[in-house]
């Protein structure tokens, strides 16, 4: 079960929880099309960063513009981050191999979707931060200052829009809270 708690509460260190436990970036509505079918998609992101920016607690992360979470981030006002516990690392596998274009992907990964207030979310997360959007704006290949990072990041020109999220809500599963 997840408690809420402020985002200063959280104990984890952010270079793991993104770098190494990855988060999964979901995003869509729950309103369905003609078929009964909501477009919410998500992703496996290893790129990003959390902080204070503008006297607010924020998420930043990194899309590429093939993909289609990306398309859904663009057009909702909200997103959300979720970290899964380490069983299901082939879920988090499948979602950065699979694109949600060609169906539904977070049924394949046997996952599930919840929502906060319109906002979806992966249930099976032990963690997760819903994020309004507060700035978009894709990497700009002459504002590197190191050519290296550009090049060998870039080769396709496939350069990241960049997303700062206003943290708004953080859940955590209530046996990860320090007592």
């Amino acid at each position: 079960m997840l408690k809420s708690v402020r985002p200063e509460a959280i104990q984890e260190n952010v270079f793991k929880l993104i770098g190494r436990d990855w988060l999964l970036v979901t995003a869509g509505s729950s309103v369905t099309d003609g078929e009964g079918n909501g477009r919410v998609n998500t992703m496996t992101a290893s790129w990003g960063g959390m902080g204070i920016l503008w006297n607010k607690p924020v998420a930043t992360v990194y899309l590429r513009p093939s993909r289609y979470t990306k398309e859904l981030v663009d057009s909702s006002e909200t997103f959300s981050l979720s970290v899964l516990p380490e069983k299901y690392r082939s879920a988090l596998d499948y979602c950065g191999k699979h694109s949600g274009r060609d169906g539904d992907k977070i049924s394949a990964a046997r996952l599930s979707v919840e929502y906060m207030n319109e906002t979806p979310w992966i249930a099976e997360a032990r963690l997760v931060f819903v994020c309004r959007k507060l700035y978009a704006q894709e990497l700009n290949p002459f504002s590197f200052t190191d050519e290296l990072v550009c090049r060998q990041n870039y080769r396709k020109d496939d350069f990241h829009t960049m997303y700062i999220g206003e943290i708004l809500k953080v859940m955590v599963d209530a046996k990860d809270l320090k007592k």
